[in-house]
């Protein structure tokens, strides 16, 4: 791919990528002997289930320059479908040996013993990317699980042409955006700032580390589960206060409403993460180079905090009894300069290691003329907090929806509506085994 077209393919890919086998257990001792940077002793063979595209050209590479360590790669639809059949097939004892896993569905794959710990694999590489992105693979203190290749820090993407024409500024705290949408609405009952999606918890999640949310911990052999703490609720009242005043939409996300205003030019910001361009340019062709993207506006002035919306590492399967080959080829695909290059160029993810952030060029087609947005999405990703998931992510995500949308369709509290995810996680945990700290 040529390098001029390379910032418009990765934002359009962005999108696709982010939306969405051993055989026994190795004998006793044997891991600890090899180096994750050491050659395998003859050749060994693994599979690798991945859902990015244009990854059988990466392993190509490393295949060649690597005749010992074999990998192939089997294609996977990706999103909760993915994470489940790899956990089926855990169970079943032919997992793959290595695992493209979201972020939030690792502590799932930790708690039923799916992946490896390769903390000692990954020792010296730990600096290689962001303490808030190497949080979201490390489980407590226990070990790490994965290692990123892909995330989505948050920005705030807005309307630069009707700022202009509304007489707003982009807005540096909540406060001053919840000023601007009033702001707008007042000036034309049709248009919003912004709006609220009950559709999304990924959204909501981010916007929650932002605000430094910790929803799940480790103490000892048991978990404390705390979404409804204060960071938490004081971003849900704030946008239940905003959707009860009337002043922000509450319609959902990639909805063909949403679209339309998108493309109407009667929303004017989207909270979002590093691969918006790829849905604006899809569902608001029409606004194409007017739109701009800044940091998220902040709860305190003068502070500098964002939160991750998406994202996965490279994960190595518990049951493989190749855990080092498979250690080394997961730090050389998201550490070598020339890997992390073909992760751009052909897979067209956002990477996650520091260093290719910084080196992303032409900025994506629909924002042309912000020339510098690789390099403001860098300090975004330096930023970014992230938070340790618990094992059933996804009663959480289900609950957030339910609630959210009574929430929305009612006008009622929205902390109530994280309260009730609260008890939901809580009790879910319980009933599957897990012991919960007071």
């Amino acid at each position: 791919m040529r390098a001029n077209r390379l910032g418009a393919a990765l934002a359009l890919m962005l999108t696709a990528t982010l939306a969405s086998c051993g055989s026994s257990e190795p004998a006793p001792g044997t891991e600890a002997a090899q180096s994750p940077t050491a050659a395998a002793k003859g050749p060994v063979k693994l599979t690798y289930w991945t859902w990015a595209p244009n990854m059988d050209k990466i392993v190509a590479v490393w295949n060649q320059s690597h005749p010992d360590i074999q990998v192939t790669v089997s294609k996977q639809a990706g999103g909760d479908d993915a994470a489940a059949k790899f956990l089926t097939a855990a169970k079943a004892g032919n997992p793959p040996d290595l695992v493209q896993a979201e972020y939030q569905h690792l502590p799932s794959f930790v708690a039923a013993d799916a992946v490896a710990d390769i903390k000692a694999e990954t020792a010296s590489i730990k600096g290689e990317f962001a303490e808030g992105l190497w949080g979201l693979v490390t489980l407590g203190t226990a070990g790490v699980y994965g290692i990123p290749q892909d995330s989505g820090p948050m920005m705030l993407f807005y309307r630069k042409d009707l700022f202009d024409k509304y007489g707003i500024a982009v807005p540096k705290t909540w406060q001053e955006y919840a000023d601007a949408a009033r702001t707008v609405h007042k000036k034309d009952p049709k248009a919003y700032l912004g709006t609220f999606s009950s559709k999304d918890p990924g959204a909501f999640t981010g916007l929650a580390q932002q605000a430094g949310a910790q929803w799940w911990s480790i103490s000892g052999e048991s978990w404390k589960v705390n979404i409804a703490d204060e960071p938490t609720k004081k971003v849900a009242d704030y946008w239940g206060g905003l959707v009860k005043e009337g002043v922000i939409d509450d319609m959902p996300y990639f909805t063909p409403e949403w679209n339309k205003a998108l493309n109407d030019g009667k929303l004017l910001t989207w909270p979002s993460a590093v691969w918006a361009p790829g849905v604006l340019s899809s569902n608001a062709p029409k606004a194409k180079g007017k739109w701009a993207a800044a940091p998220l506006p902040q709860w305190n002035a003068g502070e500098s905090f964002s939160g991750f919306w998406g994202g996965s590492s490279t994960a190595v399967s518990a049951k493989t009894p190749n855990k080092a080959a498979a250690a080394q080829f997961a730090t050389w695909m998201n550490t070598d300069p020339a890997a992390l290059d073909l992760l751009v160029k052909e897979a067209a993810i956002y990477p996650a290691a520091t260093k290719a952030q910084s080196s992303l060029g032409q900025a994506p087609d629909y924002f042309a003329n912000q020339p510098d947005f690789w390099q403001q999405a860098a300090a975004v990703s330096a930023v970014a907090r992230g938070f340790t998931f618990g094992p059933n992510v996804g009663v959480t995500y289900n609950a957030f929806k339910d609630n959210f949308d009574k929430a929305v369709q009612n006008k009622s509290s929205f902390s109530d509506a994280i309260q009730a995810m609260q008890d939901a996680t809580v009790a879910d945990m319980r009933k599957s085994g897990f012991q919960i700290a007071s």
